[in-house]
C-alpha cells in the first residue's frame, strides 16, 4: 500500500510540472472552450496508454539503446511543438489557425483536437522513457502476474493524467470567459502559450538521452 501512494504521488508531481501537455490543454480551453479541451485530454490519455503498452513491451529500451530511434522521435516531436506554437502566433483571433467558429464542422474539429493531443504526447520520447523508468520500479514479481501489474499501474497512470487534464481544461475554459472581456489579456495569453510551446520544442530539440 505504501508503494501505491508513492506511485500516485510521483504521478501527481509529474502532472503538476508545466509541460507541453498542460499548455496545450489550457490553450485549447481558452481558445475553443471546455468541449475541445476535453477532446485534447482524450488524445493525451490515448497517447499515455500507448506509451504504457510500449514500455511494457520493452520497446522503450530501443530509444535508450538506439540513438537513431531517439533522434527521429525527438526531432519530430520538437518540430511539432514548434509548429503548434508558431500556429498560435499566426492566428489573428481566438480561433485557431483560421478555423471556423467552434460550432461549425464538429465532425472535423473534434477528431482534430483528439489527434492534436495524441501527437503532442506521442511524439515526446521523454514521455515513453518516463513510463519505462517509473512503472518497473513498482512491479513486484511476488505480487503475481507482471503483465497484470503493468496493466493496473498503467491504468492508474492514464486515469490520474486524465483527471489533471480535465482540471486544466476547466481552468482554461474559465480563463476564456474572463479573457473575452479583455483584448489585452487575449494577446498576452496567445504570446505566453505560443512561447511556452516553442520553448518546449526547442528544449526537446536539444534533449539528450538522459533516461
Amino acid at each position: 500500500m505504501t508503494d501505491f501512494w508513492i506511485f500516485v504521488g510521483a504521478l501527481a508531481v509529474a502532472y503538476l510540472i508545466p509541460g507541453p501537455d498542460m499548455v496545450l490543454v489550457l490553450h485549447t480551453g481558452v481558445l475553443r472552450g471546455r468541449t475541445y479541451a476535453l477532446a485534447v485530454a482524450i488524445g493525451l490519455a490515448l497517447a499515455r496508454a500507448i506509451h504504457v503498452f510500449l514500455a511494457a513491451a520493452g520497446l522503450a529500451a530501443l530509444l535508450k539503446t538506439a540513438p537513431w530511434a531517439f533522434e527521429i522521435v525527438r526531432i519530430a516531436g520538437a518540430a511539432y511543438l514548434i509548429w503548434l506554437g508558431v500556429g498560435i502566433l499566426r492566428s489573428r483571433s481566438r480561433l485557431p489557425e483560421g478555423e471556423g467558429p467552434a460550432t461549425d464542422d464538429n465532425n472535423r474539429t473534434w477528431p482534430h483536437a483528439v489527434v492534436r493531443g495524441l501527437l503532442t504526447n506521442l511524439l515526446n520520447p521523454k514521455a515513453l522513457l518516463f513510463c519505462s523508468v517509473l512503472l518497473p520500479q513498482f512491479v513486484r514479481p511476488e505480487n503475481g502476474s507482471i503483465p497484470g501489474q503493468f496493466m493496473l499501474l498503467g491504468t492508474i497512470l492514464v486515469a490520474i493524467g486524465l483527471m489533471f487534464d480535465l482540471t486544466y481544461a476547466c481552468a482554461g475554459a474559465t480563463l476564456s470567459r474572463w479573457s473575452t472581456r479583455h483584448l489585452l489579456a487575449q494577446i498576452v495569453q496567445r504570446w505566453v502559450f505560443a512561447t511556452l510551446l516553442i520553448g518546449f520544442g526547442l528544449r526537446l530539440a536539444l534533449a539528450q538521452r538522459s533516461l
